[in-house]
């Protein structure tokens, strides 16, 4: 214990500028025992150091984000599959990266696995970067001496995982920045441009259409009460996220709202069954048991309605019934799914069976992708089109009864 706690005393962050071979300027950030440290390393990748500096204890650190979290478990395998010592691997991962707080993790659990700890241990201690799937996964590499290949796995899943969220952000993020674009223009108009129309009609003694006089009336809220009406939108924005985070019971009730959504709905539930396929087999393939591997796998399947749908085939398999009959009963997994662990059950190849379904609806949530994008973008302008239209039509209607009167 006092080893580590004098190495993590040891360590700490500097910012370093030099030249490379080519003679371009490069910079980046390390951590080190101290500035020697810094410049004997950077000299040995090539380096030509001009500066070093500490950081203060003020300095502003860098999230740890999921993509880190998967390099380092892909460069930390292929160091083990090339023979390279535990220890040193975990050095040369660490100095690979130029973030500091993902230095320092791999400098705390680096510690702990001078001192004689399990690097499953080790992970544990640091639950919101290594969840129960990854560090049960790495226990039972441990134990069965296959750490280099349970982590290769591991890296291929997350890699997986995170190249499906992409797609799925992908899908979500053009829709959702035209409306954000098309309600700032429209707040615009109606703060800025309707108040001008409204002091030029007001003067002319005519009564106004209906539907101007309705675009006029959103533009005296707007003006009027602009404040409160984006405050109320950023509440209820930071509202819903809250909910979702502190709210289990209006998770769930989310998840299930969103298997049913007309088109974004089957994109979800097909990236859904790939992650829990995807999830299962790594677990399986590791050796893991099944029931254990249930209950990591429900933690893991990112929507509510498959996750207690698990914990329902968790108890049926538990009391021993066949895998493929406790899905089929729950009622919430494909046939397609069903029908290959059926057929890996009796040929005892599950994991096999359970990666070609991942693979099956990780392809599938490609062409889905790709069907929504192409889908979306006639949708928008028709909205948009039909936003202006009615704005522009609102203001010009009076003009073109006073041309009629004429």
């Amino acid at each position: 214990m006092a080893v580590a706690k004098a190495a993590a005393v040891r360590q700490m962050p500097f910012l370093w500028e030099g030249t490379d071979k080519t003679g371009k300027k490069v910079k980046g950030e390390m951590i080190a025992p101290g500035e020697a440290f810094v410049r004997q390393s950077l000299r040995r990748q090539g380096i030509n150091v001009l500066r070093v500096n500490k950081q203060g204890i003020f300095a502003r650190t860098k999230k740890i984000t999921e993509k880190d979290i998967a390099l380092f478990t892909r460069q930390l395998a292929t160091m083990l599959k090339a023979g390279v010592p535990l220890l040193q691997a975990f050095d040369i991962t660490s100095r690979s990266h130029a973030n500091p707080s993902l230095q320092r993790l791999l400098a705390d659990i680096k510690a702990d696995v001078e001192t004689g700890s399990s690097m499953s241990t080790a992970f544990k201690k640091h639950p919101q970067y290594f969840d129960g799937l990854f560090c049960n996964l790495v226990n039972a590499g441990e134990q069965a001496g296959i750490l280099d290949t349970v982590l290769d796995r591991l890296a291929t899943y997350k890699e997986k995982m995170l190249a499906i969220k992409g797609k799925i952000k992908s899908a979500l993020f053009y829709p959702v920045t035209v409306m954000v674009v098309a309600f700032i223009i429209t707040a615009g108009i109606m703060i800025f441009v309707i108040p001008s129309f409204k002091d030029l009609y007001a003067g002319s003694g005519q009564g106004l259409p209906a539907l101007t006089e309705f675009v006029i009336f959103l533009s005296d809220l707007f003006v009027a009460w602009w404040y409160l009406i984006f405050g109320a939108i950023g509440v209820a924005i930071y509202g819903l996220f809250y909910a979702l985070r502190h709210s289990p019971a209006f998770k769930a009730k989310v998840d299930a709202w969103t298997l049913k959504l007309p088109v974004f709905g089957p994109l979800i539930e097909k990236a859904t069954v790939s992650r829990w396929s995807r999830t299962f087999s790594s677990m399986f393939s590791a050796g893991v048991p099944m029931v254990e591997s249930l209950d990591s796998v429900a933690g893991a399947s990112g929507n509510h309605v498959f996750s207690e749908a698990t914990l329902k085939i968790k108890t049926q398999v538990a009391t021993g019934a066949a895998l493929a009959a406790s899905l089929q009963s729950v009622g919430v997994f494909p046939n397609m799914l069903i029908q290959m662990v059926a057929i890996g059950e009796e040929s005892g190849s599950l994991d096999t069976m359970l990666t070609k379904v991942a693979d099956y609806y990780e392809r599938e949530v490609d062409d889905a992708v790709a069907g929504i994008s192409s889908l979306m973008e006639p949708f928008i302008m028709v909205v948009l089109g039909t936003l202006i239209g009615t704005i522009v039509i609102a203001m010009y209607l009076p003009i073109f009864k006073m041309g009629t009167v004429v």
